[in-house]
C-alpha cells in the first residue's frame, strides 16, 4: 500500500486520549492524544528522552498510564479488568533488542508463543511461523539458530515473531538502533513489506530517510508532547514549529 492509498474515511483502530505517564516526580508523557487509522503507518521522531518509547509501552500496556485512556478497535485497553494477554496478541511489539532464545531455531522462536500462549497445534503454528518468516524475507532461514544469523536477520525474526500472532497493530521501538549501519536496510525493507501488506504500524525511529519515504504521517515529539504532525513532506519540508525545525536541522546535518 502506498502513502496515497488510505481513504479519508478509514476508521481509527488505535486511539490514545489525554495520555500521561510519570515515573516518580518526572512526568514523561504530558497529555498525549493520538489516533491511528487502520492500515496507516505512523513514524514517531524526536530527541532522546522525549517520551517516544514510553508512549509505545503505554499503548500496549507494558506500562500503565498515570492518566488517560487507550482504545484498540473500540475496546478500552486501559480498563483495569481488560485481558492483557489478549491485548498483547492484538498489539505486536518489536524492541530494540532481539530477545531471541539462542537454543531455538528461527522457526522455533517464532512459533513458541503460538504454541504456548495460543495453544495452536504444532502444524498450524509452523504454518503461520513459516508465513511470517517469508513475509520478512527469511523463508530460507527457518532452521537457523540466532548465532548463525546476522543482527539484522535476528531482528527480522523478532518482527516475524510478532507478526505471526496476526496482530491488529504493530509497534516498533527503534528497531534498527542496535544494528550496525550495513544491517539496517534489511530490517527497514521488512517493515516496508508489512506496509505493503496493509499492516497498521507505529514506528519510533531515528532513520529520517525511512520515515520520510515509508510513513503516511510523521509525528515529532519533544518533552513528553506531540509538537507537530502531518504528512512526511510537510513535516520534513516545511515544519511549522521552531522545535521541529531545530531538531531536523541537527539530525539532517550529521
Amino acid at each position: 500500500m502506498s502513502k496515497t492509498d488510505l481513504p479519508t474515511g478509514t476508521p481509527v483502530i488505535l486511539r490514545a486520549q489525554g495520555l500521561r505517564k510519570s515515573f516518580g516526580s518526572t512526568e514523561v508523557l504530558k497529555g498525549v492524544d493520538l489516533a491511528v487509522r487502520a492500515r496507516e503507518v505512523v513514524c514517531v521522531i524526536g530527541p532522546s528522552g522525549s517520551g517516544k518509547s514510553t508512549l509505545l509501552r503505554c499503548l500496549n500496556r507494558l506500562e500503565t498510564p498515570s492518566a488517560g485512556t487507550v482504545e484498540l478497535d473500540g475496546v478500552a485497553i486501559t480498563d483495569p479488568h481488560v485481558n492483557l494477554n489478549r491485548v498483547r496478541k492484538d498489539i505486536g511489539m518489536v524492541f530494540q533488542q532481539f530477545n531471541l532464545y539462542p537454543h531455538m531455531s528461527a522457526l522455533g522462536n517464532v512459533t513458541l508463543a503460538l504454541r504456548k500462549a495460543l495453544k495452536l497445534p504444532r502444524a498450524e503454528a509452523d504454518r503461520r511461523g513459516r508465513a511470517a518468516l517469508a513475509a520478512v524475507g527469511l523463508a530460507d532461514k527457518q532452521a537457523s539458530h540466532p548465532s548463525q544469523l546476522s543482527g539484522g536477520q535476528q531482528q527480522r525474526v523478532g518482527i516475524a515473531r510478532a507478526l505471526a500472532l496476526e496482530p491488529k497493530v504493530m509497534l516498533f521501538d527503534e528497531p534498527t538502533s542496535a544494528l550496525d549501519p550495513e544491517l539496517v536496510g534489511g530490517v527497514l525493507e521488512a517493515i516496508r513489506r508489512m506496509r505493503d501488506l496493509g499492516m497498521t504500524m507505529v514506528v519510533v525511529t531515528h532513520e529520517m530517510g525511512f520515515a520520510r519515504e515509508a510513513a503516511d504521517r510523521v509525528i515529532f515529539m519533544n518533552d513528553g508532547e506531540i509538537v507537530e504532525q502531518g504528512p512526511p513532506d510537510a513535516v520534513f519540508g516545511n515544519p511549522q514549529q521552531e522545535r521541529t525545525r531545530q531538531f531536523l536541522a541537527r539530525v539532517q546535518t550529521r
